[in-house]
């Protein structure tokens, strides 16, 4: 078995009395891209906010069970360290409209009341936007808004704001859902390069993205995980029926 960097150990979370996620067991391989697929509504985005400390900050939202980074417990972990050891991404592309890209690359850092030098944040702005596959595009340009760049190269710009704390694991809810497909295929290829230096965990709503890009594929649906495994063997081979109607598009 590949050393897990997430361990999730009969992990439910609820909305007041509303349970919308139910005892979940999965545990996420080191240096791997982990997709986690199902229908609209079936707790694929409330998981990934719970493993990094965002679902709580719902009011009513309420969390049972475990969940280790590195054999840590993340919920007895001060979330504001939790969240700079397991970085986001969300769905549509949000720099901070009012900062050049260089500020939105170390914004974490001064969010975090962490001090810099003047070479140092230059290190971590050139190191985090190359990583984020970006660099070359916007070298000319960093004291301009991010908000000039196109979607995807937005969208490019906040996982290297995400990178530049340095996560363990970076998590990307449905991260080209607002994205023409070249500027997809762009994400796509990016995060398989990453998956060198960063754990992956993808929401994804997209079949044929999960098939592409992740080594393993978690099928959740109404709460439960159904079924997870080996993406290769989920998509030829799952050994639930409902995966197998989810992915043949019976429903979804």
């Amino acid at each position: 078995m590949e050393s897990a960097v997430l361990k999730i150990e009969n992990f439910s979370a609820f909305f007041g009395e509303n349970q919308v996620l139910k005892e979940i067991d999965l545990s996420i391989s080191r240096n791997r891209i982990t997709a986690i697929m199902g229908p609209s509504g079936c707790g694929k985005t409330t998981l990934i906010r719970c493993i990094n400390r965002m679902h709580e900050l719902i009011p009513n939202a309420g969390v049972s069970g475990k969940i280790f980074l590195d054999n840590e417990d993340i919920y007895a972990t001060d979330p504001i360290i939790v969240r700079r050891q397991i970085g986001m991404v969300f769905q549509k592309p949000n720099p901070f409209p009012m900062m050049s890209i260089y500020d939105n690359v170390i914004a974490g850092y001064n969010l975090n009341g962490i001090r810099l030098a003047k070479d140092e944040k230059d290190r971590v702005v050139e190191e985090s936007l190359r990583k984020a596959a970006l660099w070359e595009e916007v070298k000319e340009a960093l004291h301009r808004r991010g908000t000039f760049l196109s979607g995807g190269q937005q969208q490019r710009l906040c996982i290297a704001r995400a990178l530049a704390m340095g996560p363990a694991v970076l998590l990307l809810d449905e991260p080209t859902s607002a994205l023409d497909p070249k500027a997809t295929s762009h994400i796509e290829e990016l995060i398989v390069q990453l998956k060198d230096t960063v754990t992956i965990v993808l929401v994804t709503h997209n079949i044929g993205q999960a098939a592409r890009v992740s080594d393993f594929t978690a099928f959740l649906y109404l709460g439960e995980l159904i079924e997870f495994g080996p993406t290769g063997r989920l998509f030829t081979a799952p050994k639930d029926k409902r995966t197998e109607e989810y992915l043949t598009g019976k429903f979804g």
